[in-house]
């Protein structure tokens, strides 16, 4: 993933950000999920935003509970997933790909897909907002 966002133009900050989170979002996946059916897999996707943002997902067979974020005491091995996410992506959640079930009920056999957004860097964003020419300045040419 890092290798393709980055030969499209994503810019290094972004990708960072998105590799963590497609590497919790794994995690998560590996640690609380079944899954998906017969071929016993769990599918990443990823694509560039229309924006220059990057969008994550992976997709597992579910768990006994959604996915959400948790407060752990400071000793606590784990727990931090979601909370990284949050703190790094522009928007995130959860869609159960058979039909949605309320938050904390057991999900069927069905694929969840957890997602995320990283939005483009805001160094790029404030770069592409300044854009201007410099043939419209007046006066510019008393600075030579």
């Amino acid at each position: 993933m890092r290798e393709e966002l980055l030969d499209s133009g994503t810019p290094e900050a972004v990708v960072d950000d998105a590799v963590l989170i497609l590497s919790e979002l794994l995690s998560n996946a590996y640690r609380h999920a079944r899954p998906i059916g017969v071929s016993d897999c769990v599918r990443a996707a990823w694509g560039r935003t229309s924006d220059g943002g990057v969008s994550v997902s992976v997709t597992d067979g579910g768990g006994p509970t959604r996915p959400r974020p948790s407060n752990p005491s400071v000793t606590a091995r784990g727990g931090r997933g979601l909370s990284i996410i949050t703190s790094l992506a522009r928007d995130w959640g959860v869609r159960d790909d058979r039909g949605g079930r309320g938050h904390g009920q057991r999900h069927s056999h069905g694929g969840v897909t957890v997602w995320a957004v990283v939005a483009p860097s805001e160094k790029d964003a404030f770069a592409s907002s300044m854009r201007f020419d410099l043939s419209e300045l007046e006066g510019l040419e008393d600075f030579g």
